[in-house]
């Protein structure tokens, strides 16, 4: 993450020492821990699928839980009087230094323009607490609420040289739940990154390019699957789905480049196994303004054909949608735009993101399309100018 010059909340325990000095171990069948995870993820239920739990959101390291349970992989934490969440046992150390505090008290809320192509929001605490975001649109907002504080905030100072950032205000949501509402001053999203800063939790908010043109832009391709997983199969040519993504990708890849897009990044350029942890980890460091995900889609049914597209926040709807109508435009058959989608690689909040599968390996008529090379560049045109349409929608 780069150096920004910070919006700051302070969430401080030291502005009340005289009423908080006391210590406190953890309650019975209580034991304190730290995240520790590459990208540890919190769960809202033990039910999962093929992608596995439904996501509450994504916590940076060192964060402080209370593990309260534990049931095959998992540890239940408590996050505050009335919310727990599930993460893995191997995302989890324990931290037997830590003594509880009685509380821990939110003070003053204040801006500072950002460096570079951020805006930043800081939470200064005493201590690493868990939180939860999400996005929200009409007007567009970013929601963060950060668990086990309380509010002590009497006033709130804000600057005009501040570029994305309309406004920021806070509720005392619950007894222990601070949420935090950050309005901005365009209708779409750009993305935004939450990471702790010692004991200083930052929201990083991606301010609209200054020139939304495609040339002017970073854009990330990933080419679903590679290596040991090999995805799905072709309905007669047997063909593996990791090849083709990564044909798809080069031919996109190609496109851009000769539209004059000067950055293109991928996440793979030959068959290497690349885990979607790490694909995520990578791209986070790039800064892309945008990701389009490549994949190709297999079922049951061998009649079900046709193109469908995937997000998860619902401030990246647009750029799916855009996609998805180009697709259409094509001849594909429409299978879909989906939201709330649980696949790793939609859940980054850092920059807008779109998982397209092209078309079903399974459906023979899709099969034939997908192994012509004619389709591949008529996939990557029509993907170009789904990108183009969505940033034409932004201005």
């Amino acid at each position: 993450m780069k150096y920004f010059l910070l919006a700051v909340i302070t969430c401080s325990f030291l502005c009340c020492q005289s009423q908080n000095t006391q210590t406190t171990a953890a309650p019975a069948g209580y034991w304190l821990a730290r995240s520790s995870g590459k990208f540890t993820q919190l769960s809202y239920s033990l039910g999962e699928d093929r992608l596995g739990s439904a996501k509450l959101g994504y916590i940076d390291t060192a964060v402080l839980l209370k593990v309260v349970d534990s049931t095959g992989k998992l540890y239940q934490v408590q996050l505050s009087k009335y919310h727990t969440a599930y993460l893995f046992k191997q995302d989890v150390v324990r931290d037997t230094v830590t003594k509880l505090r009685p509380f821990y008290l939110t003070t003053n809320i204040g801006e500072k323009p950002a460096t570079d192509d951020y805006d930043t929001v800081f939470v200064q605490m005493d201590e690493r607490l868990p939180y939860k975001s999400w996005m929200e649109i009409n007007p567009s907002k970013i929601m963060v609420d950060i668990y086990g504080v309380e509010s002590n905030t009497n006033w709130i100072t804000q600057l005009t040289t501040i570029k994305e950032i309309k406004n920021v205000y806070f509720n005392q949501v619950e007894d222990d739940v601070v949420r935090l509402t950050i309005e901005l001053k365009h209708n779409q999203q750009w993305g935004y990154t939450i990471f702790y800063k010692d004991h200083h939790l930052a929201i990083a908010v991606k301010r609209q390019p200054a020139v939304l043109n495609i040339q002017k832009l970073k854009i990330a391709i990933d080419a679903g699957h590679g290596g040991t997983n090999v995805g799905a199969e072709g309905a007669t040519s047997h063909v593996n789905e990791k090849d083709y993504t990564l044909l798809f990708a080069k031919a996109l890849q190609k496109f851009l480049k000769a539209k004059g897009v000067k950055e293109v990044v991928m996440t793979r350029t030959q068959d290497t196994t690349f885990g979607n942890t790490d694909r995520v980890l990578w791209l986070q460091q790039q800064h892309p303004d945008l990701l389009v995900s490549l994949h190709l889609n297999s079922g049951d049914n061998g009649e079900t054909q046709g193109s469908s597209t995937y997000y998860k926040h619902i401030g990246f709807r647009p750029l799916s949608q855009a996609i998805l109508k180009q697709m259409l435009a094509a001849g594909m058959a429409e299978y879909g735009n989906t939201g709330n989608f649980n696949f790793l690689l939609n859940q980054p909040t850092d920059f807008p993101s779109v998982l397209l599968e092209i078309a079903f390996l399974s459906n023979v008529k899709d099969e034939k399309k997908i192994l012509n090379p004619k389709f591949h560049a008529l996939v990557a045109k029509q993907v170009y100018t789904g990108i183009v349409d969505f940033l034409n929608g932004a201005k």
